[in-house]
């Protein structure tokens, strides 16, 4: 979106960008060295890549806060394509048969969060690995929503740049600021878009066997207050006795665009404002959270520094314009509720000392983006580009044609491929 300029005057996007200029202006400096790098492989085949070389004299992508403290990148207003429900049995559903809505609970709630995770909680398989596919079944059965007269004339299958999960772009702006998880992902050119996949590393899997059993609880005690706070339609109300099914999911499919980067991507959605005058998506979703219950400024500036972080990014990214928070104590009661509009973030940060700074997280994010569009630039469904991030370095990548790292399933390729060809012959 143009700084300037609201492409919706009542969205709360022109809020986003006052406040990011506004913190710019107090900590950021005008960036005006060109930067350069030196791509780690080559082929033969490949364009040579735009010199940008990064000031640690490595070869790949600066991770260096310092680099990315420019002007904020234009972001527009990310607009709902579509959605899709994932029933109790992983079963994708082109609707919104999964769609729940916020019921706001009452000052102190005193929500057990533990109740029900012994008897009464169906939990997602998580070394079942879904890939994309949840969101490529959504672009076969809305075709018609992607494309343009320019891409039904070129090779282009898609009016996109990219195609991929809201989660792993979230991983992206926060990449700046994390020191502790590394991340791998995979990029496959097809058709003229760049579709982005994450790879489990050795340390996620690692740490996913080794999970502790309070670690586990607790991962439940999230989706038990998504249960308290949230109703199946408009009239009733919510169900604390019920099945807790990580299965289910509600998700929103938005387009976008970052710079010249133009985004499709799809995120799980928690709930939408049930007020029949609520705006329409994404606009009228709702994040739902849990953290501890702050009792010391050092946990305070913490739940800043880190917690807020995170659900900046992966709000901000759709466009859901609020999280409500449930603080628990340590015995898994939630014993206060508070809201945290997204456009206001950046206020309650601004007097932490070394904290994060929004227009960092999308800058490195662009320039990622940007860096994955000079490296792949093979147009191939079964040739994988793996970049790869491990704290405190610079991104690299690696080229892979085996088909240990491919992501995009024989199904879409030959879908895509042959309503291209059909469509070219006629």
């Amino acid at each position: 979106m143009d700084p300037h300029r609201s492409h919706n005057p009542n969205s709360s996007f022109r809020t986003h960008q006052s406040a990011f200029k506004r913190e710019r202006d107090d900590c950021g400096r005008p960036y005006s060295e060109k930067k350069h790098f030196k791509p780690q492989h080559h082929q033969q085949n490949q364009s040579a890549p735009t010199p940008w070389q990064n000031p640690l004299g490595s070869q790949g992508l600066s991770t260096r806060r310092e680099q990315y403290e420019r002007n904020f990148p234009v972001y527009k207003q990310p607009v709902e394509v579509g959605c899709f429900s994932l029933d109790s049995k992983r079963r994708f559903f082109n609707d919104s048969r999964q769609m729940r809505y916020y019921v706001e609970p009452d000052k102190n709630p005193n929500f057990d969060l533990k109740d029900g995770y012994k008897e009464r909680y169906i939990k997602r398989d998580d070394r079942v690995k879904e890939k994309l596919d949840h969101i490529l079944r959504w672009i076969l059965a809305n075709r018609s929503k992607l494309s343009s007269r320019e891409t039904t004339a070129s090779s282009c299958a898609l009016d996109v740049d990219f195609v991929t999960w809201r989660g792993h772009l979230t991983k992206l702006l926060t990449t700046p600021y994390e020191a502790r998880e590394g991340w791998l992902l995979a990029v496959t050119k097809f058709k003229g878009t760049l579709y982005i996949s994450e790879v489990e590393t050795e340390a996620a899997r690692r740490e996913q066997e080794n999970r502790a059993a309070r670690h586990e609880e607790m991962m439940y005690w999230g989706y038990k207050f998504e249960q308290y706070t949230c109703a199946d339609n408009v009239h009733s109300l919510p169900d604390p006795g019920g099945v807790v099914n990580t299965n289910e999911a509600f998700c929103t499919v938005v387009q976008t665009r970052l710079a010249d980067h133009r985004l499709l991507f799809s995120g799980e959605v928690d709930c939408r404002d049930k007020d029949p005058k609520a705006p329409a998506p994404p606009a009228c979703y709702v994040e739902l959270k849990t953290s501890a219950e702050i009792c010391t400024p050092k946990q305070r500036s913490n739940f800043h520094r880190f917690k807020l972080l995170k659900w900046w990014a992966q709000s901000f990214l759709p466009g859901v314009p609020r999280v409500v928070a449930g603080f628990r104590d340590h015995d898994g009661v939630v014993v206060g509720v508070e809201t945290f509009p997204i456009s206001k973030i950046s206020h309650l940060i601004k007097n932490e000392q070394n904290c994060w700074k929004p227009t960092v997280c999308m800058n490195f994010c662009c320039d990622f983006l940007s860096f994955v569009k000079r490296i792949a630039t093979e147009d191939n469904p079964d040739l994988v580009y793996l970049f790869s991030y491990e704290p405190h370095r610079d991104v690299t990548y690696s080229i892979h044609t085996d088909f240990k790292y491919t992501f995009l399933p024989p199904w879409y390729v030959e879908e895509i491929t042959s309503s291209r060809d059909s469509h070219h012959q006629s």
